[in-house]
């Protein structure tokens, strides 16, 4: 017998026509079946092979739910299986959210499903009726003898996919474990309402997740932390037992009425991602290819996706090649902006017991935007009654938007929860703020914002990022300010200034932005100092390592910077603790590598940046807030992360913060942050609860709907936006304007009033058809 070929041996060269005729598809679950039929429906000559270990109707999960948007490209690219589906759906609005004995119910958000067993019955009969060779109970031929055999071969074989598996130094699959342990199970009766209910035992919160399949059936998923299932002793229990247990647990979900399982075991949850998802003529799909958690209902969406995908790409491509790396192009965005979706809702049920206190609708709007999917305004549309009794519980007066409440730190009040965030311009000369800073923040303060804060300034020369940034060590910057602050104060009553004062640290000594971020001076380059004498990235300046002496210096620098601040009429002051510069130097074991008592745990590596704030808070006016910056996590392994982020948080509110301003990365240039719609929010979110401090949150935080979903749901206080007041300086303005709110909130420069609702760009008043001709019509 020959030997057997190397996994990773490249399938064989093929007949790349744009239209594979043979064909074999491994793994006999929704997405296999429906893509075989697609394939066999749109080239009948075609030989499609479907393997599947399993029976026909094996399967370990009872209901499925499918979005409008799925059914519509089921129903336009094959109205045979659409119509059989919809034979069987059922249709449902509302979601049921029950904790501590209160139920609160939101409306109109349309689900459809059926049972999973049903939706495997109606892909087999088409895939059989279209001719599709069928072969259940029967494992594949091994993947390298497949690809020789075959035009394509379809790995639809699951999230433990022994096809992928045999080439994994090509695809690459990253497969992360999370903490929770669920169990699928069903009930023998049809929930009314898609229903969350909230269990605190003496072991732990467990959450039920439940929905209807069929008239008479129910999809429940049972779910809690690992050690919540080991301290109940599930681990120790069959699946009979498991069953019983539940069933009892949830006695007031269920009436009373039992649970039933059907080879259901507990597992936890893996998010596989590959990095590619072909090779040579064998491509990945569905949970193969990556997963979503079931707690936004992605799972077989994805899969059937795919397959519409894949037979729309092998149709319009000239190639085989052409069309795997067209249907990888396609899908991938969108299926990573569900898996940065369906982390976030997992994340927050592995983290319920976060908010078991906030107010009864409060935790239910919590829940229902915990994707960060479903926003504020998205269910103002659906239920705006449920909206409504959210925004008066948290004090919205009537017909004002989250984002227009008030907040009071210290003695402070700011008229709305809009921060425009320091933003770096690069633009001083000798570090004094000139006619251009002038203009720029007095424009975001006109713009409605309820703070605008400074770009980081700067304590000392040495301190400095680059030769334009601004500064306040001279007498001179500080009177430069004043003339900022006063304007602000006076042409925009009600807009508060902060000032966030900084040292550059490591990162100094580096080009304006626009010439080459991060990059060192062609010439003039002045001394660096930090925590340790590590450089930034490779060719950077390496620093001195602070002194004793040098330290004391760089604190009353700090304090002599804040007296200045002061006096030119700021009203907050932050203390810049991120991103990698000097005071994150000391917070981030990846930059500090001292051995004094500045150095090593993390209590010492708090140490310098805590004498620091007080020094500052000190001279700063006692009435007036002071906040700090933190970069929540380093993006990078053996840095800094969330834990350690809420112990950072708590030392600085002991010290006097009166908020925190979460920020995350830019700490070292080897990061490898996880971009996406507010990303960094998570990690403001948590500060907030577990810290029990008032938070600002950023990142990517783009529209007047992020902010209002995020303020009412309690993971932050304020929102900063950088980004979108670059773009449009009243950007707070306008968002009040398209809301239809008019308050004190958001008041209009006296100047600016005419232009408080936007322009008309055309007619709208164009005379409608006046005259329909119908079929008789034209025929006499």
């Amino acid at each position: 017998m020959a030997p057997a070929r190397p996994a990773t041996t490249m399938p064989r060269p093929h007949d790349d026509r744009p239209h594979p005729r043979r064909i074999a598809v491994v793994g006999g679950g929704p997405g296999g079946l429906y893509t075989a039929a697609l394939l066999k429906r749109l080239a009948p000559d075609r030989e499609v092979t479907v393997w599947e270990r399993g029976a026909p109707d094996d399967t370990f999960g009872f209901g499925v739910v499918l979005s409008d948007e799925t059914l519509g490209g089921i129903e336009h690219a094959d109205p045979v299986v659409y119509e059989a589906l919809k034979r069987d759906f059922v249709h449902w609005d509302d979601i049921d959210i029950v904790h501590r004995n209160t139920r609160q119910t939101s409306g109109g958000h349309r689900f459809a499903a059926l049972g999973r067993r049903r939706l495997l019955e109606i892909l087999y009969d088409r895939c059989h009726g279209l001719g599709v060779d069928l072969r259940p109970r029967t494992g594949a031929p091994p993947p390298d003898r497949l690809t020789e055999t075959h035009d394509l071969v379809v790995a639809a074989d699951g999230v433990r996919s022994a096809t992928r598996e045999a080439h994994r130094d090509v695809f690459r699959p990253h497969v992360t474990a999370h903490r929770c342990r669920y169990i699928w199970l069903a009930a023998d009766f049809a929930f009314d309402a898609f229903r969350f209910e909230i269990a605190e035992t003496e072991h732990g919160v467990m959450q039920l997740h439940g929905y209807p399949y069929a008239a008479d059936a129910s999809t429940v998923i049972v779910e809690m932390r690992e050690e919540v299932w080991r301290a109940v002793g599930f681990d120790a229990l069959d699946e009979a037992e498991s069953t019983a247990r539940c069933a009892k647990i949830f006695a007031a979900a269920l009436g009373g009425r039992p649970l039933r399982a059907n080879k259901s075991a507990w597992t936890t949850f893996r998010t596989v991602v590959n990095e590619r998802w072909s090779h040579g003529n064998l491509v990945l799909l569905g949970d193969a290819a990556h997963t979503a958690h079931f707690s936004i209902g992605s799972g077989t969406k994805l899969a059937v996706e795919d397959a519409l995908a894949l037979a729309a790409c092998l149709q319009e491509q000239p190639t085989l090649a052409a069309a795997l790396a067209a249907y990888e192009e396609e899908r991938r965005p969108v299926v990573a902006s569900t898996q940065r979706a369906a982390k976030a809702s997992l994340e927050w049920f592995e983290d319920l017991d976060r908010y078991l206190d906030q107010p009864p609708r409060q935790f239910a709007f919590n829940l229902l935007t915990r994707s960060r999917r479903v926003t504020h305004d998205n269910l103002r549309l659906r239920d705006a009654e449920f909206t409504g009794s959210v925004e008066r519980e948290f004090g919205c007066p009537p017909g004002t938007p989250p984002m227009f409440t008030p907040l009071r730190l210290r003695g402070l009040t700011l008229r709305n929860r809009v921060v425009v965030s320091p933003m770096d311009m690069y633009s001083a000369t000798d570090g004094v703020p000139g006619d251009f800073h002038l203009v720029h923040l007095g424009a975001r303060a006109l713009g409605g914002a309820g703070l605008v804060m400074t770009e980081m300034v700067c304590v000392s020369p040495e301190g400095r990022i680059t030769p334009g940034c601004a500064g306040l060590y001279t007498g001179r910057q500080g009177e430069a300010w004043r003339r900022i602050t006063d304007f602000v104060h006076a042409e925009a009553p009600g807009t508060a200034i902060g000032v966030q004062l900084g040292h550059s640290g490591r990162k100094g000594s580096t080009r304006l932005m626009w010439e080459g971020m991060d990059e060192p001076l062609p010439d003039g380059n002045w001394p660096l100092v930090a925590p340790s004498p590590l450089p930034y990235k490779p060719g950077s300046q390496t620093p001195r390592e602070l002194s004793r002496a040098r330290l004391t210096d760089v604190r009353e620098q700090f304090a002599a910077a804040g007296g200045r601040a002061a006096r030119a009429g700021f009203d907050l002051l932050e203390l810049h603790c991120a991103h990698g510069y000097l005071l994150s130097g000391f917070l981030s074991p990846l930059t500090n590598h001292r051995t004094d008592a500045y150095g090593g745990s993390p209590e010492k590596r708090l140490r310098y940046p805590l004498e620091v704030f007080d020094a500052v808070r000190e001279v700063w006016p006692a009435e007036r807030p002071m906040t700090v910056r933190v970069s929540a996590t380093d993006w990078a392994e053996g840095g800094t992360g969330a834990e350690e982020a809420v112990a950072i948080a708590r030392a600085f509110a002991a010290h006097g913060a009166d908020a925190v301003d979460v920020s995350t990365g830019q700490v070292v240039a080897g990061e490898r942050p996880e971009f996406g719609r507010s990303y960094q929010t998570p990690y403001a979110d948590r500060i907030r609860h577990e810290a029990g401090v008032p938070v600002i949150a950023v990142g990517a935080i783009s529209s007047w709907d992020d902010v209002n979903s995020l303020i009412l749901a309690g993971r932050t206080d304020l929102c900063a936006l950088a980004r979108p007041h670059l773009y449009d300086p009243h950007w707070t303005l306008h968002a009040a304007a398209e809301q239809g709110y008019d308050g004190p909130g958001a008041v209009w420069p006296a100047p600016y009033r005419a232009g408080s609702r936007p322009p008309r760009t055309g007619r709208t008043d164009a005379p409608g058809p006046r005259l329909t001709l119908h079929e008789r019509d034209q025929d006499a």
